[in-house]
């Protein structure tokens, strides 16, 4: 007889990991099955982003910042670095020792809240009395049962049309992580998160980076103002940003990649790169969940449907994260997951799409929550505007970062928060303020009486609350 589970849930990354142990934690007996292994054939729980997105992608990051600032920004607090190298292989084995202590970190968690993790790839087979039958396809194959099942398959790279990835010359996210040697040069196709912070890391260490963006705005989901600023920093810093480009032939030999394209002003270009990524989006992963067997719905997109509580066509089946509709963030699928085991549990599991943050860990960081001010005007929203700079900080000056500023705007007649903009030093983390305030909508005004440490980055954040009322008292 196949196991019983109250919960089952397909997919241990961000999403399908804390809605497991939040399910874990409210009492239902719970099973977690995911594909993703080690190189030594054991649980790798954690997705992409443990694998090769979030985690990896930012201690790649750090490192190579480091680097950088070794060998420039260290002359400026006048500390000589002579003999400078750069020791890839390290680098790269730091970069997957950190995945495996998170890789780890969610198996002890499994463990303290008695989850039963499942090492295979899920997929439906029939509904029966009592849930629903799994299949578990791993080094053996078994069924179990689930009275609620709950989707967290995420998402896939998305590749060009004809050319596939072959994770050699032309990368996914998972090959641009592993590149063991730094290419002279490295073209990047979008200019979305992932090519700009893998552009970055490898430009730092010491790549000719040109970036290929079909859009003709620079970031066009960010507040306007914040993403020129950002440009400007990026193309200072030396990267190559080509935008409203259209591509055309791509064509790889055994040692470079061509890239045959159009620039904005029509004209024909061709260029040659020693590795290509390629950054477009992702897809949602439906592959192998057999959604046809058990009639499960997917959307014109792909996705699978859903509603606004993360409830499926299919009674008692849940899905959340990058499968569904939604920014494709881990924090977003970690909020679904804690909400759709708590509704399963009879209780108000909420998320408040206005309020997740998005953040780009480039340097500077971008990071912003709620609307920006291009959308407030296309609403026909009447807002106020305040802005600060962090070169008139002391804490940034100190730190040797003054690039960027903090944005804030407000509607016109209440003064309530609409969305906050950051572009500039530890942007990631100066933005939770704002989400907390947003989220118990709290006014410009709120954050401009509030008492900020004194030298802070956050201090930005309040002369920029300030600057709403144009009453900034530092600049």
């Amino acid at each position: 007889m196949s196991k019983q589970f109250d919960v089952i849930v397909i997919g241990g990354g961000p999403g399908g990991y804390i809605a497991a142990i939040r399910a874990a934690q409210l009492g239902f007996s719970t099973a977690c099955i995911d594909a993703w292994t080690n190189d030594k054939g054991g649980p790798a729980l954690g997705g992409t982003c443990t694998n090769v997105g979030c985690i990896p992608s930012k201690a790649l990051l750090q490192s190579s910042e480091h680097y950088e600032h070794a060998g420039h920004a260290f002359a400026d607090h006048g500390i000589d670095v002579k003999g400078l190298g750069l020791n890839l292989e390290k680098m790269l084995g730091r970069k997957n020792t950190i995945v495996k202590q998170n890789n780890d970190g969610i198996v002890f968690l499994f463990k303290k809240n008695k989850v039963t993790s499942f090492l295979g790839l899920g997929s439906f087979v029939k509904a029966v009395d009592g849930g629903y039958e799994i299949k578990v396809a791993g080094k053996t194959e078994e069924t179990i049962v689930g009275k609620h099942i709950i989707v967290a398959t995420g998402s896939n790279a998305r590749a060009l049309p004809g050319t596939p990835f072959d994770e050699q010359l032309i990368l996914s996210n998972d090959g641009a992580l592993a590149m063991t040697e730094v290419p002279k040069k490295l073209g990047v196709i979008g200019a979305g998160v992932i090519g700009l912070e893998m552009g970055s890391v490898w430009r730092r260490l010491g790549a000719e980076v040109t970036v290929l963006e079909a859009l003709p705005a620079f970031l066009g989901a960010v507040d306007e103002q914040i993403a020129k600023e950002a440009g400007k920093l990026f193309a200072k810093q030396g990267l190559s940003i080509n935008l409203g480009v259209k591509i055309g032939d791509i064509s790889a030999s055994k040692k470079d990649v061509t890239v045959s394209y159009t620039d904005d002003k029509g004209n024909a270009q061709t260029g040659v790169f020693d590795k290509l990524i390629v950054s477009i989006g992702r897809t949602p992963n439906t592959n192998g969940l057999n959604v046809e067997g058990v009639g499960l719905k997917l959307d014109e997109r792909g996705f699978v449907a859903v509603d606004g509580d993360c409830k499926t066509n299919l009674p008692n089946v849940w899905a959340i994260g990058d499968v569904v509709r939604g920014p494709m963030l881990a924090h977003k699928a970690e909020e679904e997951g804690v909400a759709v085991a708590e509704r399963i549990a009879g209780q108000h599991g909420h998320v408040n799409f206005n309020t997740i943050p998005w953040v780009i860990y480039t340097s500077p960081e971008i990071a912003w929550v709620g609307r920006t001010e291009q959308q407030l005007k296309a609403d026909g929203v009447a807002y106020k505007a305040g802005t600060f700079p962090f070169m008139a900080n002391g804490r940034a000056r100190a730190l040797g970062d003054t690039s960027g500023m903090v944005k804030f705007l407000a509607d016109a007649k209440t003064d309530e928060i609409l969305g906050v903009h950051i572009v500039g030093p530890m942007a990631s983390e100066l933005i939770s303020e704002a989400v907390v305030a947003m989220e118990f909508r709290a006014s410009a005004e709120d954050i401009a009486r509030i008492c900020h440490a004194h030298p802070s980055l956050s201090e930005a954040t309040k002369e920029a609350a300030l600057a709403v009322d144009k009453r900034s008292l530092n600049f």
